[in-house]
């Protein structure tokens, strides 16, 4: 199940880079229909990611995911409940500020718990 998931999540994040390609700034999520619907979809992926990583916490009971401490899971998982309570506060700076700095180590980090869960 904990493999599943982690495909599921991999393929959510590099969803959300390949969307995410030609945002410059978080004025460009507001600019027109194209970058409000990017920020809809992303923003649904990062829902799904963290409501994906908090399955799996409880699933490997709390014991995987602080095997991979450069990762704050708590915000990780923080960020699916914040955008699925209080959707109309979304701040398009905050989800730029996610998709540019966060989002590449948490794939890498992804992929590795896929190869240590296969091995």
């Amino acid at each position: 199940m904990a493999i599943s998931t982690l495909e599921d999540i991999k393929f959510s994040i590099e969803l959300i880079l390949k969307r995410f390609e030609n945002i410059d700034d978080s004025d460009a999520f507001l600019a027109d229909d194209n970058g409000l619907e990017k920020l809809d979809s992303i923003s649904m992926r990062l829902i799904a990611i963290g409501e994906g990583f908090k399955n799996i916490d409880k699933l490997t009971d709390y014991k995987l995911l602080v095997k991979y401490p450069t990762i704050e899971w708590k915000n990780v998982k923080g960020v699916r409940d914040i955008l699925s309570h209080h959707y109309f506060d979304l701040d398009a700076e905050i989800i730029f500020n996610i998709c540019e700095n966060y989002l590449t180590s948490l794939l890498d980090v992804t992929k590795m718990m896929i190869v240590d869960i296969q091995n």
